[in-house]
């Protein structure tokens, strides 16, 4: 019998991290899948409608409890996967969050706003990735993914999607507000890059994952994200999916989208 292949997806409870789990729980594949989650009961109700999606599935799902702004929340997870399977043959650093909304209700200041953002986004996978490096090193094929969201440099030059042109005046009103998740998320391209340079002589292969404009449940929005013509879910895991199983070797230490890479 194969050896399951381990894979670590933060906030595998929703959205495209719930998408990446799918899709490597029907995968013809051995997997023995570790779903991330900040809430045991949400990782639990996922699980449950995961076996009523793919209910014939002979690949495994295991849950940890993970909040990426707490140290002993890493440690905790990393003791877990330490003790069983004990080796960790990929890292999808999916698991983001974005405070833009709760700045323009007023819930937040403009600092906590991207404060919070850079703490989950970026120092949070920092952290995590620093922590489960030794269980990367104990595989035989070892895959480190960031999953880029909103950071495409170029686009936002030429475009500045997804915020349209503003009219002349001060306070700006922005309906569909990213900046401070779009900047975590560009910082989150260097860290890419930085991992890559350190684990490259390991043999890990290391990318960043740009899902595209996706309708999620991140900040609450979907139905903005809808209302401007984003994607299934579904298409971000099956991304994932095909990084992990071999498909996108040859762009290694680059920018990943379906159709090609994201400019840095």
């Amino acid at each position: 019998m194969a050896v399951p292949y381990v894979v670590f997806v933060t906030g595998g409870n929703n959205g495209i991290g719930y998408e990446a789990v799918k899709a490597f729980y029907e995968s013809p594949k051995p997997y023995h899948i570790l779903m991330g989650s900040r809430s045991i009961d949400r990782a639990e109700a996922a699980v449950k409608k995961l076996n009523e999606e793919v209910p014939n599935s002979s690949n495994t799902v295991e849950i940890v409890q993970l909040d990426l702004v707490s140290d002993e929340s890493i440690q905790k997870a990393t003791e877990q996967i330490s003790k069983s399977p004990g080796r960790l043959d990929a890292l999808v650093n999916n698991a983001g969050a974005t405070f833009d909304f709760e700045y323009n209700a007023g819930k937040v200041s403009i600092r906590e706003c991207f404060n919070n953002a850079y703490d989950t986004n970026v120092a949070g996978p920092n952290v995590l990735t620093h922590a489960l490096v030794p269980l990367l090193l104990k595989s035989s094929n070892p895959r480190l993914l960031f999953i880029a969201g909103l950071s495409h440099m170029t686009l936002a030059i030429k475009e500045f999607f997804p915020t349209p042109p503003l009219p002349a005046g001060w306070p700006k009103k922005v309906e569909f507000e990213t900046i401070g998740y779009r900047c975590s998320k560009t910082a989150l391209n260097m860290l890419m890059l930085d991992w890559n340079h350190k684990l490259k002589a390991d043999g890990v292969k290391v990318w960043g994952v740009g899902p595209g404009m996706l309708a999620t449940d991140l900040g609450g929005q979907r139905h903005l994200a809808e209302k401007m013509g984003a994607g299934h879910a579904s298409l971000g895991g099956t991304l994932i999916r095909d990084v992990v199983e071999g498909a996108r070797d040859a762009d290694a230490g680059k920018i990943v989208e379906r159709d090609g890479l994201t400019p840095l």
